[in-house]
């Protein structure tokens, strides 16, 4: 694609998309065939996901029906790794792009003990900038689970790198 050709990266999933690859994304849980599953920046659910296309497509409509369909089905697959490992009675799914203009699949599962008023309201009702940031060490148990299951569904694609391992940072004990 043009746009990954250039120096620096159109949109912030440009960039996550090359950090994954590179093996400096630390939230990366699995290479799948259309992308990349990995965990929000912020947990304010618990396993809340996006699936970022590989190589980066403008829109959902943007791709062919063949990569549409990989692309949907990817998707919703981590929704069902997602309930079988977390307890989640369901999993809500949005693909907007209004934000960064790229596409980008968001997977939230959602649980019976969030608070009573947050059950029925989408995810964007809950505060952002107060839920916990994500923690490598914190999700590398979910992380490995989630993956597992992905490999068993056979929709993972091997990875050139653990997830964040050129981060810089020294690996956590």
């Amino acid at each position: 694609m043009r746009s990954e050709l250039r120096l620096e990266p159109e949109t912030a999933i440009h960039a996550q998309v090359m950090a994954a690859r590179e093996g400096r994304n630390p939230r990366v849980i699995a290479r799948l065939f259309s992308g990349w599953a990995v965990f929000g920046e912020r947990q304010f659910l618990r396993g809340y996901s996006l699936l970022l296309p590989d190589p980066v497509a403008p829109s959902l409509n943007a791709l062919g029906a063949q990569e549409r369909t990989v692309f949907l089905l990817d998707m919703t697959r981590m929704g069902d790794a997602l309930l079988k490992v977390t307890g989640a009675v369901r999993v809500n799914y949005a693909i907007l792009g209004n934000l960064d203009p790229a596409l980008h699949a968001h997977v939230f599962p959602r649980y019976t003990d969030e608070p009573e008023n947050m059950r029925i309201l989408q995810p964007w009702a809950y505060d952002w900038e107060a839920a916990p940031p994500f923690d490598r060490g914190a999700y590398q148990n979910l992380a490995e689970a989630v993956r597992r299951e992905l490999t068993r569904m056979g929709v993972t694609k091997p990875m050139r790198f653990d997830p964040g391992a050129n981060t810089g940072e020294p690996p956590k004990s």
